[in-house]
């Protein structure tokens, strides 16, 4: 069974081979997009948990198209994308203040 780590590693390399987004791309969301999906996912990472519904205060959050929201029935699904979306945000951050 693969950690924590190594799942968010494998989603954050999903996104940058697969989906195209890469550190150029990434670079664009300057007004906290990355970190509030990631926070979105990390809302349907705890509703797919415990049952519960997505608070719709969080899913204002969202940052995109609705239909680009795609949370999953598995709470560990959701959970590596939003610690990829953290990692992506984390290195956003590190190369606009000069850090990388």
């Amino acid at each position: 069974m693969k950690t924590g780590i190594e799942l968010i590693q494998d989603e954050r390399a999903r996104q940058i081979f697969r989906k195209g987004h890469t550190h150029g791309h990434d670079d664009h969301y300057r007004e906290s997009e990355l970190a509030n999906a990631a926070v979105c996912y990390l809302a349907a990472g705890q509703a797919a948990l415990f049952g519960g519904e997505i608070d719709p205060a969080i899913l204002q959050l969202w940052p995109w198209q609705d239909n680009d929201f795609k949370p999953s029935k598995d709470a560990v699904e959701n959970y590596k994308k939003a610690g990829a979306l953290i990692a992506a945000e984390i290195d956003r951050v590190q190369r606009m203040e000069g850090g990388e």
